[in-house]
């Protein structure tokens, strides 16, 4: 006697969604989460990275951290981040206006501008380490020519300079990306606006701070925070360019950690530090966040 099949059960919209970002969710925990809450807990234990074992210190390495160079780390990871946020939005913010205006080759140029945020940061190191070189360096050989400076300098070796030169090459890798959002920005603004505002008499300068200024505040604000937040945690080219140095005068959240774990091998300082470090950024967050709230509702 002929039996029907057996019904296949057929899985569930939200069982179907689970089953696809398992893997995804499986690899978040493996590569980001676990180490995350491991790295937070080692804050509270003293452990060394050549000594087996640790001990429970509670909250004894976030106040030795705190009473060390931790207010100096910060105010230098400040002056890198507000530095390498500002001068690459200025940067970019011309070269936007710029390509926003008639000129011929506008897209060849824009192609062009886009090199530098498609290096990787260790050849940007590079690159700018031989131009910083206080023997054969270009900017040397440059400023020479040109009667700014009597005498080679040390760029990278002065605590004077130092901090200035690794802005200046986080700048050249940052304000492409600047530039493009900043365009695609100036892209949207009517050019009724400006022909009505030219009409009444309006200049250049009126127009731009009126009309184009305002009408980009959303993604200026969006894109200074980003930025903002992405140089409070960068590494390479500080490490490259002079690894924290000289007499610490670079020395960032970033690579302070770094040397506090894999050249002091002491890992409980060294997640004190970034249990400190990981508190900032998450209000940084807490604040780009709001604002892309704002922004949308708005």
């Amino acid at each position: 006697m002929y039996s029907p099949p057996p019904e296949r059960r057929r899985i569930g919209d939200g069982a179907f969604a689970v089953v696809l970002t398992l893997p995804g969710f499986a690899l978040l925990v493996a590569v980001v989460l676990y180490p995350l809450i491991s790295a937070l807990v080692t804050a509270f234990f003293e452990q060394s990275l050549v000594i087996p074992g640790r001990e429970f210190v509670g909250f004894d390495n976030i106040r030795d951290v705190l009473a060390g160079d931790f207010w100096q780390i910060l105010r230098q990871t400040m002056v890198f981040t507000v530095g390498s946020t500002a001068l690459p939005f200025v940067v970019g913010f011309g070269l936007a206006l710029a390509l926003n205006t008639g000129i011929r080759g506008r897209r060849v140029f824009r192609g062009v501008l886009l090199v530098p945020w498609l290096v990787p940061g260790v050849v940007v190191s590079f690159l700018w380490m031989w131009i910083f070189n206080a023997n054969y360096g270009v900017a040397n050989g440059v400023l020479e020519t040109i009667g700014v400076i009597d005498e080679p300098q040390a760029w990278l070796a002065s605590p004077g300079t130092a901090m200035a030169a690794v802005i200046i090459a986080k700048t050249w890798a940052s304000f492409p990306w600047m530039m493009v959002m900043l365009l695609a920005g100036l892209q949207t603004v009517p050019s009724d606006l400006h022909e009505a505002a030219e009409v009444d008499g309006a200049g250049t300068v009126r127009r731009f701070s009126s009309i184009t200024v305002p009408h980009l505040k959303g993604i200026i604000g969006l894109v200074l925070l980003l930025e903002f937040i992405w140089n409070f945690q960068h590494f390479d080219i500080i490490y490259v360019l002079t690894g924290g140095g000289p007499a610490g005068t670079t020395q960032t959240f970033a690579t302070s950690v770094y040397e506090t774990a894999f050249r002091g091998f002491d890992l409980g300082h060294a997640g004190a530090l970034g249990l400190l470090w990981m508190v900032i950024l998450l209000v940084l967050v807490v604040i780009y966040v709001r604002f892309s709230e704002r922004g949308e509702q708005s």
